[in-house]
């Protein structure tokens, strides 16, 4: 896979109650603006904000395809709390509430200008726990627009189909095949660093429409007690109900071969009324199995929007 070129700009944040890592790429800021020390304010242009997904994951794995993002206006990412470069030995309870509050701080500090929030698997739901509580006046500014990729389950019982079925797909002769052979090849005394390469790879393998295409992407991990503390303390969640009070321009993007419903998606998008576009032959890693459609129609969506971070 492409390397991932190093930031323009990183950092660990000073308003969040712990630190977080946080990076930028992309469209520097006017001339006579220049940034100030690490960690202080990028500005108040128009920022492309984006949640990467887990919970208990880091940002890294969008990378380097998410990075066509950063060609029209400054892209920042964070790694959330308790994840990669935002790890932490507080052993605290990390909710939805927590996650959303992050969000508003990191936007505060970094992002206060016109806002494009682009999420990504459980990145998407947190934008939308973000767009709710921000809506009624319990966060920080409203985003302009939203980018909903491949888009967590929006209720409990979407969580329970996706976990059917993911289970499914990881029990699946396919896969099985797939571990057999690695463990017959003695790749794991050969080469360690590629065995628990390709260890990731069939962990993930379930998530894609071709599970060869699991080679493609950037090996991420995920701290359990974080994804676990955030999905309970959504309880039994259905975001419906208050996304249809929402009214922010929004494309929702999903592939119909994801292991999460499609019917989530479309159900977030009839909520929101929102532009889709479902991608065939594509699991839940579209940035990567199908990214020059990814990339248009998000390109399409930006333009039309435009006017909604400019004007």
């Amino acid at each position: 896979m492409p390397p991932i070129p190093a930031p323009d700009h990183e950092g660990t944040t000073q308003k969040t109650a712990l630190p977080l890592y946080w990076c930028a790429y992309g469209p520097r800021e006017a001339e006579g603006s220049p940034l100030e020390a690490e960690g202080a304010k990028l500005g108040t242009e128009s920022t492309t904000l984006v949640l990467h997904g887990g919970p208990g994951a880091h940002h890294d794995y969008l990378l380097p395809q998410l990075l066509f993002l950063a060609r029209r206006q400054r892209a920042l990412f964070y790694d959330q709390r308790g994840g990669g470069r935002s790890k932490t030995d507080d052993r605290t309870p990390i909710t939805w509430e927590t996650h959303v509050a992050d969000c508003a701080a990191v936007i505060a500090e970094l992002a206060p200008g016109p806002l494009t929030l682009v999420g990504y698997s459980w990145g998407a739901l947190l934008a939308l726990l973000y767009a709710i509580e921000s809506t009624a006046g319990r966060a920080g500014p409203i985003p302009r627009r939203l980018v909903l990729i491949n888009p967590a389950p929006v209720s409990r019982a979407y969580r329970a189909t996706f976990e059917a079925e993911m289970a499914a797909r990881q029990r699946s002769p396919q896969i099985a095949k797939l571990r057999a052979a690695l463990e017959a090849s003695g790749l794991r005394a050969q080469d360690p660093a590629a065995y628990h390469q390709r260890i990731f790879e069939l962990s993930v393998a379930g998530y894609f429409a071709d599970p060869a295409r699991a080679r493609d992407l950037t090996p991420f991990r995920v701290t359990g007690r974080v994804q676990q503390s955030t999905w309970e303390s959504l309880g039994d969640f259905d975001l419906l109900p208050a996304l249809r009070q929402l009214r922010i321009p929004t494309l929702v993007v999903h592939g119909r071969q994801d292991p999460i419903p499609l019917a989530s998606a479309a159900a977030i998008a009839e909520a929101l009324g929102a532009q889709t576009c479902w991608l065939d032959d594509c699991g839940h890693v579209p940035y990567v199995e199908r990214p020059a459609e990814l990339l248009a129609v998000i390109d399409t969506f930006l333009d039309e929007t435009e006017s909604l971070v400019t004007g």
